[in-house]
């Protein structure tokens, strides 16, 4: 499993795929502990450590921190810290599809503490209002304090800002005791600034495709598919989650035989086969429903022909709507229990 994981009291687990570094070690504590290569470019080892102790990777005599880091509690330029996931106990509520009202929440905006604490004396208000689920915008650490966290660095360190790990658990714990499931927005179509970070340890970009937030992600690379398969399956895993909205899939290329995002699903419900897997994609896209069996997609054109139609703007997307027989055609849509509209 990538990134540091407790054995015991005493002893952490290394692992971390570096496939262009020719020597690599884990420094924690004061002393460095090397790690050993495999023939597939993963790295392994172990070393006196436990819950909470820092750590920095050494590559090629660089300090890094680790791109599977489970904790920043300094940010992206900070050490990564042991985090025992193993300690969490937490189980997913349950979310019925026919049944899902989603609340779409910027932890960052939503109290004025703008954290996981602060928001949960909130989450009976929302249980009353008819909500589901909770649909909490990207927590993955990105660089600075605030933001809307669509550039996140470290994807399995939820943002020191908003509380970090173990508030993240107390909210998940809270909604759950309001019967409110947890939808969990990730980003695996590009990362943010300091992409250099992850660059240094392996190719986990391509140019052979192109975003428009930044370098695509190559998910070619099996340590790459990994980074962001074990990203997900410890959301749901360790934490509790109930869902995983998946950000601009249409932007997550990928030419192999089966598309990541289809062995994502695979990997998440073989931990947990309830889980809700939704994506968010391009107009007319309806690969993740079609072909990737995700239960549900975004379907913005509902938003779009009523947008159009209340403000008679017509400019870019909005285009093509903006008629009552649009908006009409559009209620009609199938399945409609398999697309998401707001």
């Amino acid at each position: 499993m990538l990134g540091a994981v407790p054995r015991d009291q005493k002893v952490v687990d290394f692992e971390v795929w570096a496939p262009t570094v020719s020597s690599l070690a884990v420094r924690v504590n004061g002393d460095e502990h090397a790690l050993a290569r495999g023939d597939d470019g993963f790295w392994r080892g172990e070393a006196d450590a436990r819950h909470g102790d820092d750590y920095l990777l050494v590559a090629d005599g660089v300090d890094l921190p680790d791109p599977a880091s489970r904790w920043q509690p300094e940010g992206v330029r900070g050490a990564s810290r042991v985090l025992d996931t193993a300690q969490f106990d937490l189980e997913p509520v349950g979310l019925k599809l026919d049944e899902l009202v989603l609340y779409e929440l910027h932890v960052g905006t939503f109290t004025e503490e703008g954290t996981f604490d602060g928001a949960i004396r909130h989450l009976g208000a929302l249980a009353e209002l008819g909500v589901t689920a909770i649909e909490v915008m990207p927590i993955a650490t990105f660089p600075g304090t605030r933001g809307w966290g669509y550039d996140g660095l470290y994807t399995s360190a939820p943002h020191e800002a908003y509380g970090g790990p173990e508030a993240f658990v107390r909210f998940v714990e809270a909604a759950h005791d309001e019967g409110l499931g947890v939808v969990l927005d990730v980003v695996y179509n590009h990362v943010g600034p300091g992409s250099e970070a992850l660059r240094a340890f392996g190719p986990y970009f391509t140019d052979r495709h192109e975003t428009a937030w930044g370098d695509a992600v190559d998910y070619s690379e099996r340590g790459v598919r990994e980074w962001a398969i074990q990203n997900a399956e410890l959301w749901v895993r360790d934490y509790g989650v109930d869902g995983l909205r998946l950000d601009a899939a249409h932007a997550v290329f990928d030419d192999s035989r089966q598309h990541v995002l289809a062995e994502l699903a695979e990997r998440v419900r073989e931990i947990e086969p309830g889980t809700l897997l939704t994506a968010e994609m391009e107009t007319g896209d309806l690969r993740p429903i079609e072909h990737w069996r995700h239960d549900a997609q975004w379907a913005d054109e509902l938003h779009h022909e009523l947008h159009a139609l209340l403000t008679g703007e017509r400019e870019s997307y909005y285009a093509d709507y903006g008629s009552l027989e649009g908006l009409a055609a559009q209620l009609r849509r199938e399945p409609a229990q398999r697309l998401i509209v707001c």
